[in-house]
């Protein structure tokens, strides 16, 4: 079992934790490496987005995971229950997660996970989590509303809860990450729209019916199809 947090390296500042800690990755760094920093001048998301908070508000960390073995194959779904956890471990909130690696809390987004990796040599866990920032603090032009854990917790609290949680969820048996997954599924049984999903599926609408094994979405399309998505940008159409 991989123990995370220990050697941490922490920056007031950074261009990207996930950048950092992928040459960290390259150079031979230590599983359970750590990297954190009180802000990001590049920080990004999924689809190459940008990623900013303001200075010490939130949890911005990479931690880098070597070398990937098989139950390693469902890290994008087990990373946010570990993210889930860690955050209900400090504060009186039931999370969700919306695929396929979002957090959601009330269908607003508390934190974002981004993983990049070299199979089978190592990945790198990007989270970002909104700890303490007040409404107005948040951009204007952000797609999705945003919300923070609040409650009095700190940034420190919430790396400690978030190390303790992922030593558990990326060991944890595709089958239990699947399961898990289902009870917090944001989107089963919600009308969604997506685009960028490949596979001659670029983008349509339908409902949205749970995960694989694989960790696919699975949908039925408006034409009545059944569809596995393995990527691509989803979103909930308004009920």
């Amino acid at each position: 079992m991989t123990s995370f947090g220990r050697p941490r390296r922490h920056s007031a500042i950074v261009d990207s934790t996930n950048e950092r800690a992928r040459r960290l990755a390259i150079e031979g760094a230590p599983s359970g490496t750590v990297v954190t920093a009180g802000q990001q001048a590049a920080g990004r998301g999924r689809r190459g987005r940008a990623w900013s908070a303001p200075a010490g508000k939130a949890l911005l960390c990479s931690a880098i995971l070597a070398p990937l073995e098989r139950q390693h194959a469902l890290l994008p779904l087990a990373v946010p229950l570990a993210v889930c956890e860690a955050v209900e471990s400090l504060a009186r909130l039931e999370c969700q997660v919306k695929w396929p690696n979002d957090v959601w809390f009330e269908r607003r987004k508390l934190a974002g996970v981004l993983i990049e990796a070299q199979p089978p040599a190592w990945a790198v866990i990007g989270i970002g989590l909104n700890v303490a920032i007040e409404p107005g603090e948040f951009p204007g032009d952000l797609r999705q509303p945003a919300v923070s854990v609040g409650h009095g917790v700190d940034v420190e609290d919430a790396l400690t809860a978030v190390c303790e949680r992922l030593e558990t969820w990326v060991d944890a048996t595709p089958e239990r990450v699947v399961a898990e997954f289902t009870k917090r599924d944001a989107l089963a049984g919600r009308r969604i729209s997506w685009v960028g999903a490949g596979d001659g599926a670029q983008e349509g609408s339908g409902l949205a019916e749970g995960v694989d094994e694989r960790g696919n979405l699975k949908v039925l399309t408006d034409a009545g199809e059944p569809l596995s998505l393995g990527a691509g940008e989803v979103q909930l159409i308004a009920d």
